[in-house]
């Protein structure tokens, strides 16, 4: 018990020892330690931009992989039988596939997905514009502009109120009725941020609208002998009523050159109005979104702020680069690659859209609008039929 009791003690004097040479040391020397303590903590700690940098996630994986859909739906898009559904389509279509073969996308590759499908499906749209000329509209006399506007006037609100009728979602409603009442899948990625809508309803909208469009441009072909309508007439009504670019062409390029180009003039005369559209329909779902909160602040017994209109910059990004186009200021060539470079913005935008959706989400949300868009687009393809023969377009 003593002897332990020894131990203590000594081992309590070696410690007060070791404690009282630590005071003893020199002022400068326990400086100089605190400096290089803290040199070396400095040396492995990230600046705050080093270390936003090595949060930041790149954009190059994503962006890669959205390039290499698109790439793959252009190429798949020249062969036979596939031209139809256009590159935008095929690229929504595959990306959905990667998704559903794959199980998913990679975690690396989601912050280029998500700016391929948000800021560079703008900027394609913007460059769209390349391919509208103003003045052809103009040369085309208000037979065109009459038949064009009055479709798109009756179809969005007809084929809204019926998918409603049918329990559809309103956005995805009204993507589905301005795809299928303009130009396709352009038209419900230039709606889409509009309305706010997600990216699973972006897709579904333009999925659906290629799908009635095939079907439609298949069944005008077969159709066309039994209409007793001059080639020019033939080309205003698919150029009129059919919902892409690549569907009018499709139908009317059998039937020989003046249908091609009547139905070239009409359908971009109707791609002109995705302006006025995209405004209005802006315009609307903000006053709409302005009045929902305010009834909120009014509940909660706030005051009502005012939500100020956001200008849609690239929807008039595209009719400016319509003007610039219209006063011949880019050369001819620059501006075929112009638009060359939009459809591959558009169709890595619409990939983008394709790997967030599943074939099950495609499913569950996209049969009540089907069967509303397939409604519509009969009503379409008979009131476009009448019009025409009314305003004898084509002789």
């Amino acid at each position: 018990m003593a002897g332990n009791v020894g131990k203590i003690a000594v081992g309590l004097e070696r410690s007060a020892g070791a404690r009282s040479a630590a005071a003893r040391m020199p002022a400068e020397a326990k400086a100089d330690g605190r400096a290089r303590m803290r040199l070396e903590t400095k040396a492995f700690r990230p600046t705050r931009r080093q270390g936003a940098a090595w949060r930041r996630p790149s954009l190059l994986p994503g962006l890669f992989l959205t390039a290499l859909l698109a790439a793959a739906g252009r190429m798949l898009g020249e062969l036979p039988g596939f031209g139809v559904l256009g590159p935008l389509v095929l690229a929504i279509l595959l990306g959905m596939a990667y998704r559903e073969w794959l199980g998913g996308v990679p975690l690396s590759a989601a912050a280029g997905i998500a700016f391929s499908s948000k800021q560079l499906l703008r900027l394609g749209i913007v460059l769209l514009g390349m391919r509208l000329d103003l003045g052809d509209i103009v040369a085309a006399g208000p037979g065109v502009l009459a038949i064009d506007a009055i479709h798109v006037a009756l179809t969005i609100p007809f084929v809204c109120w019926l998918a409603g009728r049918l329990g559809a979602d309103r956005r995805l409603a009204l993507l589905t009725a301005c795809g299928t009442a303009i130009c396709g899948a352009a038209a419900v990625a230039a709606i889409s941020p509009q309305l706010k809508a997600r990216g699973e309803e972006t897709a579904v909208a333009a999925a659906t609208v290629a799908i009635l469009g095939t079907i439609f441009t298949i069944a005008y072909t077969l159709l066309q002998p039994l209409l007793q309508l001059a080639p020019a007439a033939y080309g205003a009504w698919a150029g009129s009523t059919l919902h892409e670019v690549a569907h009018a062409l499709a139908a009317a390029e059998p039937f020989g050159q003046e249908a091609l180009d009547m139905a070239v003039l009409v359908k971009l005369t109707r791609v002109a109005m995705l302006v006025p559209a995209a405004l209005l329909i802006g315009l609307w779902a903000q006053r709409r979104e302005s009045r929902r909160a305010a009834a909120q602040d009014a509940s909660a017994g706030g005051g009502a702020g005012r939500t100020r209109v956001a200008a849609p910059w690239f929807i008039l990004g595209f009719l400016a680069m319509s003007g610039v186009h219209t006063l011949g200021i880019v050369p001819q060539a620059a501006a075929q690659g112009m638009t060359t470079a939009a459809y591959l913005l558009i169709a890595m935008g619409m990939a983008g859209l394709g790997l967030g959706v599943d074939f099950a989400t495609f499913r569950r949300l996209g049969g009540r609008v089907f069967a509303a868009g397939l409604i519509g687009s009969l009503l379409l393809a008979a009131l476009g039929y009448g019009l025409v023969r009314l305003f004898g377009l084509g002789g």
